[in-house]
C-alpha cells in the first residue's frame, strides 16, 4: 500500500464538448492511451452534492448534501457553503480504505466539506471573521501550520482569484502547486485536488462565448504540469468532472413570484429588506437551475405545486413521490424542488424593489445570502469608475474604517451559462479518464467511488 499513490483531479464543468486538439492539447493527447467516459450526474448537478456522491457511492438520499446549501429548519436559516464534514452523512472513500489498509493516508486539496473530517492533511479557503464586521482571507489546513508552509514554498494563496469578480487561472495555478508540494513533501495515498476555473466563465459568459477556448488553454496547462509533476512522484491520477454548463437566457426570480401571491414574509430595517425565513408560509432556495421550496404548512403542498408548475421558465415540480426516483428523499430536500428548463436559471432574490434589497446583495457574501449569486462575479457596470470606488473602499479599510464594498451588481441577466439540472445530452455530463480496465463498470457519477477503490484493492 505504501506504493500505491492516486490523485484525483476534479476539472470543474470539464466535458467531452470541450475537450480538443486545439483548446485543450494535452487533455486529447490523453485520450490515446486513457479512456474519456462521460457519467450519468447525480441530482442535483451541483458542487457539494456531486463531490459527496463521487466520495460517498451513494446519492443525496443517503448522504445527505441536497445542494451547495439548505434549509436549516432547526435554525430558521439558510446556509450556504458550510465546511464542516460531518455534515455528510455517509462513509467516505477515504475511511472505507483506512479500515482495510493499514497505515493509508489521504490528502484533500480544496474539495468541499474540508473541515474537521477523518483525511490525514487538508487545505481549504476559510476567511477569519472580525468583530467589527471585516475578515482577513486566509486558508484552513490541517496538521496545524500545513498550509503557511507551503506558501512559505510557493506564496501566498490569490484568494480573489478563487471567487469574485476577479476569479481566474491564478487560484487553479497556486492549488495544482501546492497539491504537488503537499505530494511530494507528504506522500499520501490518496489525494483529492480540486480546480475551479473553467466554472467561472462557463457561467458569466456562456459555454459558447470566444473566451472560454483561452480558459480551456489555461486549464489544460496547468493539468499537464501536474500530472507531469505527480507522474515524477509516482503518483497515478484520475480526471473527473462534476457537471456540465449549459447556456442560459433566462432568470427566474421564484421568491418574487411566491412574494407577489403572499408566502413571503420580510423584514424591514432601515428601508432594507431581510427574508424572514421562520415566518414565511413557503420561500425558495435556489441554486442554481434547482430550487428547493420549504412550506411551513403541509397542507397547502398540492396547492402550491399546481401554481408552481406554472411559473415561466419551470420545467418539473418534484412532490414527496418523485423525490425517491431523482435520489434526494432527504429531509433536508425542499418539500416541492423546482427544476428550471435548460435554458433558465434560479435567483434567490425576494425584494420587489432594488432600493430596498439589502446591503448585502450588492456584496460578495455568500455565507449571507439565501441562495446562490453567481452575479458575485461580475462588478456593476452602472457604477461609474468601479474600479476607483473599490481603490476608494479599500483606502478606507486600511486607515481603520468601516466600509461596504457594495459594487456587485443585481442585474441577473448578465449570467449566461448554469447548472443543476440532468442533461441528457452527452456534451454536458461529467467525465472521467483514467485506464479503460478500471472504467468497465463506471456509469455514473457515484460510481467513481469505486473506481477509486478499487485502484488500491487490485
Amino acid at each position: 500500500m505504501q506504493n500505491k499513490h492516486l490523485a484525483v483531479i476534479n476539472v470543474v464543468a470539464l466535458t467531452k464538448g470541450l475537450v480538443s486538439k486545439e483548446n485543450t492539447p494535452f487533455i486529447y493527447q490523453l485520450q490515446e492511451k486513457l479512456l474519456l467516459k462521460t457519467l450519468t450526474p447525480t441530482f442535483p448537478a451541483v458542487t457539494t452534492t456531486a463531490q459527496s456522491a463521487m466520495l460517498t457511492g451513494k446519492k443525496a438520499t443517503e448522504h445527505g448534501i441536497v445542494g451547495n446549501g439548505w434549509y436549516f429548519d432547526e435554525l430558521a436559516e439558510v446556509a450556504f457553503w458550510k465546511q464542516n464534514n460531518q455534515l455528510v452523512q455517509s462513509p467516505k472513500i477515504w475511511q472505507t480504505l483506512k479500515s482495510k489498509h493499514h497505515g493509508f493516508t489521504c490528502a484533500n486539496t480544496f474539495w468541499w466539506y474540508n473541515m474537521y473530517s477523518t483525511v490525514d492533511y487538508s487545505m481549504t479557503p476559510r476567511p477569519h471573521y472580525l468583530a467589527d464586521g471585516g475578515k482577513v482571507f486566509d486558508l484552513y489546513s490541517f496538521p496545524e501550520n500545513l498550509h503557511q508552509s507551503i506558501e512559505e514554498t510557493i506564496g501566498k494563496f490569490p484568494f480573489f482569484s478563487f471567487w469574485g469578480p476577479k476569479a481566474g487561472i491564478g487560484s487553479s495555478q497556486w492549488i495544482a502547486k501546492a497539491a504537488v508540494e503537499l505530494q511530494r513533501q507528504k506522500s499520501p495515498n490518496l489525494h483529492l485536488i480540486y480546480l475551479p476555473h473553467l466554472d467561472y466563465n462557463l457561467q458569466k459568459l456562456g459555454p459558447n462565448h470566444p473566451e472560454i477556448a483561452k480558459d480551456l488553454q489555461k486549464i489544460d496547462r496547468v493539468i499537464k504540469n501536474l500530472c507531469n509533476e505527480l507522474e515524477q512522484l509516482n503518483t497515478d491520477f484520475i480526471l473527473v468532472s462534476e457537471y456540465g454548463i449549459s447556456a442560459v437566457q433566462q432568470a427566474i426570480h421564484i421568491n418574487r413570484v411566491l412574494r407577489e401571491q403572499g408566502y413571503i414574509k420580510v423584514r424591514s430595517t432601515l428601508g432594507l429588506e431581510l427574508l424572514d425565513c421562520g415566518a414565511c408560509e413557503a420561500f425558495a432556495v435556489a441554486d442554481h437551475q434547482v430550487a428547493h421550496i420549504y412550506i411551513k404548512d403541509k397542507d397547502k403542498i398540492a396547492e402550491l405545486k399546481a401554481f408552481l408548475t406554472l411559473v415561466d421558465g419551470v420545467e418539473t415540480v418534484i412532490d414527496q413521490s418523485m423525490k425517491g426516483d431523482y435520489g434526494i428523499d432527504h429531509r433536508r430536500a425542499g418539500d416541492l424542488i423546482l427544476i428550471a428548463k435548460d435554458t433558465a436559471w434560479f435567483t434567490y432574490y425576494y425584494w420587489l424593489d432594488d432600493t430596498k434589497a439589502p446591503d448585502f446583495a450588492r456584496t460578495i457574501d455568500i455565507h449571507r445570502k439565501p441562495g446562490y449569486d453567481p452575479l458575485e462575479m461580475f462588478l456593476d457596470p452602472s457604477i461609474p469608475l468601479v474600479s476607483a470606488k473599490i481603490l476608494w473602499k479599500l483606502l478606507l479599510k486600511k486607515l481603520g474604517f468601516r466600509y461596504l464594498l457594495d459594487v456587485i451588481p443585481l442585474d441577473a441577466q448578465l449570467i449566461k451559462g448554469s447548472h443543476g439540472r440532468l442533461s441528457e445530452n452527452p456534451a454536458l455530463k461529467p467525465i472521467i479518464m483514467t485506464t479503460a480496465k478500471r472504467l468497465e463498470k463506471c456509469e455514473s457519477l457515484t460510481d467513481v467511488y469505486h473506481v477509486i477503490n478499487n485502484y488500491f484493492d487490485e
